[in-house]
């Protein structure tokens, strides 16, 4: 598997210190600067800052811990109840035709952050992978992640 080396990703993450940058965004105010859409009382909801489409959004666990059986029971069925949310809301939201779900656990996964679990929700719709991304390796998106935060948080706001 050709593993895509990415600067501006990097860039991100370092910019946030020696830490981990799911830790660092927990001690931020929710708004577009940390796109923070929802925080529970284990888990939070924030829209990824490198999506595949429009409407990309994770949960990630308050506690850092690198995989899901490391995580307590109750943070576990939050972070599912705070999955199906997203859902509920991105059908609202951008209508997609379905959802990848999923949780990239350890460096050979794929993990961009290996060492603080998080689940990936991804709206999806027939024909909507295109050549950019293996070609070019660009990913284009009709929206900023800034009008994606706003739409997420007003329907989840709503919800």
């Amino acid at each position: 598997m050709k593993r895509i080396f990415a600067p501006w990703r990097m860039k991100y993450i370092e910019s946030h210190g020696k830490g981990c940058v799911f830790c660092s965004v927990q001690k931020e105010a929710d708004g577009t600067g940390n796109l923070v859409v929802h925080r529970g009382e284990r888990a939070f909801v924030i829209v990824n800052r490198f999506p595949y489409t429009s409407g990309h959004i994770m949960v990630v666990a308050n506690a850092h811990q690198p995989s899901l059986e490391d995580l307590d029971e109750a943070t576990r069925a939050e972070m599912m109840e705070l999955v199906t949310q997203c859902v509920r809301v991105l059908r609202k939201v951008y209508r997609p035709q379905g959802f990848n779900l999923g949780a990239n656990i350890g460096e050979a996964a794929g993990a961009g952050v290996a060492g603080h679990v998080h689940m990936h929700i991804v709206p999806r719709w027939g024909g909507d992978a295109n050549f950019m991304s293996t070609v070019a390796e660009t990913r284009v998106l009709p929206e900023s992640l800034e009008e994606t935060y706003r739409r997420v948080r007003e329907k989840w706001d709503a919800d």
